[in-house]
């Protein structure tokens, strides 16, 4: 995978320029505060090549996270008393132990949620998934990068727009984005080299034109800014942008966001099991470090509950406006 831009992983000995800012700022580095959620990658294929997509994930992804790493997971989650596991790819329905997956997760007591693109659920031998989330109490998180049309086949590809609106009207008949427990949130991301607006006035929006086209309805809306890596740091190199949307984040560093950053509650486990701080931490390559253990099999709650966290540049994605993290804005 693609680091998409020039940057230096903040476990070396020589400071990286987000960890010197943020010092500046805050007055110390960046450190995790507990486990409240396991994220979980389980493979890096996926049914699109989504233009804003930090991990590359395409059809052409043989990297699938086997059932023996799927054990650990369930039982490193047990172990640190985290609240939910946060299943993601790729698409993680073309994983085949999903259902396995899920089921045990729930049968230890835990939360389970999955990202999805909802075109996926189209796909053959998948027509009962929706079903099986539903009995299952999973709660969902679609990528709906826009409620235009021209914005999503630009970011998704042509009839993404139309299929994603087919799904998500049967998940509402299903009960999602309906009834309280059975959460249905939508994600936003930009379609270009700019900050996500306003998450609150931007759901407001999603809410009303998706009910006016479609009938459709969600829970809540998900901003999350494109970071400038992966397949998307290669649009912005492609297009002579890289520099200019990194001045941006670096401009619009707000260190209100650093208190809710993803990292500092969260362990993401790669699809062999490798730990990292966060998804985009995976996508570059940058395990846990400073001590920390560096694969699912060495698990330790104690340590990783207060570790220091990996940074490099692609951390002013998260701190820049409001925010951005995998459950939307911070500030």
């Amino acid at each position: 995978m693609s680091q998409g831009i020039e940057q230096k992983q903040g476990g070396g000995k020589e400071m990286n320029l987000f960890e010197k800012h943020l010092r500046e700022s805050a007055g110390k580095g960046l450190h995790a505060d507990g486990i409240d959620i396991i994220q979980v990658n389980a493979g890096l294929a996926c049914n699109q090549e989504c233009v804003h997509c930090h991990l590359e994930a395409s059809p052409g992804w043989k990297e699938m996270m086997q059932w023996p790493i799927m054990e650990m997971v369930l039982e490193a989650a047990q172990k640190s008393g985290c609240r939910l596991v946060d299943i993601t790819g790729g698409a993680p329905e073309l994983n085949p132990n999903l259902y396995r997956f899920i089921e045990s997760i729930r049968a230890a007591g835990l939360q389970v949620q999955v990202r999805t693109n909802f075109t996926v659920l189209l796909e053959p031998g998948l027509e009962n998934l929706p079903e099986f989330y539903r009995d299952k109490g999973v709660r969902l998180v679609g990528s709906m990068p826009c409620y235009l049309e021209e914005n999503v086949r630009a970011q998704r590809g042509s009839g993404a727009y139309e299929k994603s609106a087919g799904v998500i009207k049967r998940l509402n008949r299903l009960g999602y984005g309906k009834n309280p427990d059975l959460v249905l949130n939508l994600v936003y991301n930009p379609g270009g080299p700019f900050l996500p607006p306003d998450q609150a006035a931007l759901e407001a929006d999603y809410k009303r034109e998706l009910d006016a086209r479609f009938g459709i309805s969600f829970t809540s809306l998900l901003t999350i800014a494109n970071m400038p890596i992966g397949r998307f740091g290669t649009v912005l190199r492609r297009q002579e942008k890289a520099e200019e949307y990194m001045s941006l984040l670096k401009k619009s560093f707000n260190a209100a966001t650093v208190e809710g950053l993803m990292c500092r509650r969260q362990v993401s486990v790669g699809w062999d099991g490798t730990l990292y701080d966060c998804d985009f931490n995976l996508a570059v390559g940058w395990p846990v470090n400073h001590g920390a253990p560096e694969h699912i099999s060495s698990f330790d709650p104690g340590v990783l509950a207060c570790r220091r966290i990996v940074t490099g540049d692609h951390c002013f994605g998260c701190t820049a406006g409001s925010g951005s993290s995998c459950g939307g804005a911070l500030v």
